[in-house]
This record gives C-alpha cells, structure tokens and sequence, in this order.
C-alpha cells in the first residue's frame, strides 16, 4: 500500500498536469485507500494487547498526522484548483464508495456464515443418519437377521 503522501504528491502532479480530477479515479482510490488503511492500522495497533506501548503509539501517531496532513493537502489544492464543490463531490463519492463496500463486505461475511451453518447442518444430519444406520444395523445383528 503506497501511503498517503506519496498518493497525494501523483494526485498533485497529475492535475497540474491538466488531469482532470475523474479521470484519476484510480490515484484518487489509492490515495483514500491508503488512509483509510492507516486509520484502520491505528485502531488495531492501538486495541492490540502486545503492542509495545510507547514506539506503536508515536509510529501510529505519526502515520496518523501525515495522513490527516495529505488529507488537509488534498482538500486545500483541490478547492483551489477545481473548486470547493468539486472537493465536495469527491467526499460524496467516497461516502458512496465507502457505503458500497461495507454493503459488500456484510453480504460477503453473511454467505460465509451461511455456508459454515450449512456445512454444520449436513455435518449433524450424516452423524445422526449414521447413528441410526449404526442403532438399526446392531438391533438386526441382535436378532439374528443379519
């Protein structure tokens, strides 16, 4: 994952090479993804019981301050080349986007729970059918029929 700076400074580049915005969606996704994944890293650093307290707290802050800096850099140069609506349909896709892969995530997270349930429920089903094959074989041997 590239991180946040180094996404912000090809966003820059691009559009002060007349790119427009839209059309580096990718650049722009890997500049939130990069974010994103930074926060994400601090809370799990941050909520992690071996965590070396004092360098995972100033390595996390740290990461935490550049993106929120890149984030600041971002906003700043894109109201003031495209203007602040501009910036504001970016969030606003974002959100979507955000929204979109949450939605997914929870659809991916429930079919796997779905299928682990059916799994658990052909499991129980062959035990018990093994069980009473098992009961009825051994009553038949009991009496001779067998």
């Amino acid at each position: 994952m590239i991180d946040p700076l180094s996404a912000l400074a090809i966003i820059k580049s691009g559009i002060s090479a007349g790119k427009q915005i839209h059309s580096m969606s990718k650049e722009v996704a890997a500049f939130f993804d990069s974010v994103d994944g930074v926060r994400k890293e601090h809370s799990k650093k941050k909520n992690s019981i071996f965590a070396s307290a004092n360098e995972e707290a100033l390595d996390t802050w740290t990461h935490m301050q550049n993106a929120k800096q890149a984030e600041e850099e971002l906003r700043e140069f894109i109201t003031n080349t495209k203007g602040y609506s501009a910036y504001q349909d970016l969030l606003k896709i974002r959100r979507q986007i955000a929204l979109e892969r949450k939605e997914m995530e929870r659809r991916v997270e429930r079919e796997r729970q779905e299928r682990q349930e059916m799994i658990l429920a052909i499991g129980a089903f062959i035990t018990v059918l093994a069980a009473v094959l098992s009961v009825g074989l051994a009553l038949l041997h009991q009496r001779g029929i067998i």
